[in-house]
């Protein structure tokens, strides 16, 4: 896919309007608890900077009203503490569609929760059409909102005089298309999560592209009763156990695979302090729950791993919040972290998992995005990635 960067174009002296994900979490009186997003937005800034651009930069924050402005809903710690990292002061605009603010070069500019915008969220061309003549150059350096079709994300995109893509989208991008749409072989796929219902189309789609599709969590209970095993009281979709036979059968046509557990971690009970028991998957009792993978199993899916050119990871394969059955998804991650496969991740839990076992320096690439990580997986367009690629030919 073709889509212009912000490091090739020339910014001298031109107005930079820069749509980042900054939607950071804040506890109960506004204080941020996690300044990731707002690390992982530096580097886009601090190049419009050194080129000599003005720079505004805007986010969506949590889900506030459009039209009606509340104090929680503001970007103004977001600003804050942007101007404790860059070292500069960084400016909050409010009601700034209308462009009454000014703005020079080597100045930064917060301009306030785009989502409190009449029109944000219903990708409203008017709207967008006024945020563009606050700009010469538009850059979309936010993945993780790719996936929604909005005024800052896809109209302003294609009515601003240029748009491109900021470098963590880029990179991005590029992890992304690398991973999936060229990807050495073999390719395996570990997909987790509780449901199958919220990860089915994901899994069909990766069952036409991955040589081994390694599935955990309550993703793999419905796949084991599938195999015609007892999952006890364990989280099972029953419902869906013919779209996991027939995903099974697909892979299988084409000479790939989806393993099933060999054994499995079961407790009597959902706690931190159930005792963990391991078993064959024929031997679970119906007052039993697999809460993860078992050593057998963890140790093959280990080994095929080793043979992998390329990983791709969204989900952990157990409770690995609980040390007793996080075994299967820490020697998963440490098979991962050993490998020379580019390997790209996703996913909350999954990142969760990354710092967890600390292996988050050995994977080529960590996805931050949710939705957008998810839907490219799936194969879908994404309507931020379609407009910057419309515009890259104008």
């Amino acid at each position: 896919m073709q889509f212009r960067k912000l490091a090739d174009l020339d910014l001298s002296g031109k107005r930079v309007f820069i749509r980042a994900d900054l939607n950071v979490p804040q506890d109960d009186v506004g204080t941020i608890t996690d300044d990731t997003r707002i690390r992982a937005s530096l580097p886009c800034i601090r190049l419009a900077l050194e080129r000599g651009a003005a720079v505004m930069v805007t986010s969506h924050l949590g889900r506030p009203i459009e039209g009606e402005f509340r104090a929680l809903d503001s970007l103004a710690p977001i600003a804050a503490r942007m101007a404790e990292l860059l070292g500069k002061p960084v400016r909050l605009a409010h009601n700034w569609v209308e462009g009454k603010f000014n703005i020079a070069p080597g100045d930064v500019v917060i301009l306030e929760n785009c989502r409190l915008n009449k029109g944000e969220k219903d990708n409203s061309s008017e709207l967008a059409a006024r945020m563009a003549k606050l700009c010469d150059i538009y850059v979309n350096d936010a993945f993780a909102t790719a996936h929604r079709a909005e005024a800052t994300t896809h109209a302003l995109a294609l009515a601003a005089p240029t748009a491109c893509a900021g470098p963590l989208l880029a990179a991005e991008l590029d992890a992304l298309s690398a991973a999936l749409l060229a990807p050495a072989k073999p390719l395996i796929a570990i997909v987790g999560g509780s449901k199958v219902s919220t990860k089915l189309s994901i899994l069909d789609s990766l069952a036409d592209k991955v040589d081994q599709l390694i599935v955990g969590g309550g993703i793999a209970n419905t796949f084991l009763l599938a195999a015609g095993f007892n999952v006890g009281k364990s989280l099972v979709e029953a419902d869906l156990v013919p779209a996991a036979q027939a995903i099974i059968a697909k892979m299988a046509a084409r000479g790939a695979s989806v393993p099933i557990p060999t054994d499995v971690v079961v407790a009597r009970e959902f706690s931190a302090t159930a005792e963990a028991i391991v078993k064959h998957p024929s031997e679970v009792d119906d007052d039993e729950m697999i809460l993860d993978v078992g050593p057998q199993t963890a140790a093959h899916f280990a080994e095929l791993l080793k043979a992998a050119r390329t990983i791709v990871w969204n989900g952990p394969l157990g409770v690995f919040e609980f040390d007793a059955f996080a075994k299967g998804t820490q020697v998963v991650a440490e098979a991962i972290a050993a490998s020379s496969a580019m390997s790209l991740a996703g996913g909350g839990d999954t990142i969760a998992a990354i710092a967890k076992f600390g292996i988050g320096p050995q994977l080529s690439y960590i996805s931050t995005a949710g939705g957008a990580f998810l839907e490219f997986l799936e194969g879908k367009s994404l309507p931020a990635i379609e407009a910057l690629a419309q515009r890259s030919e104008h």
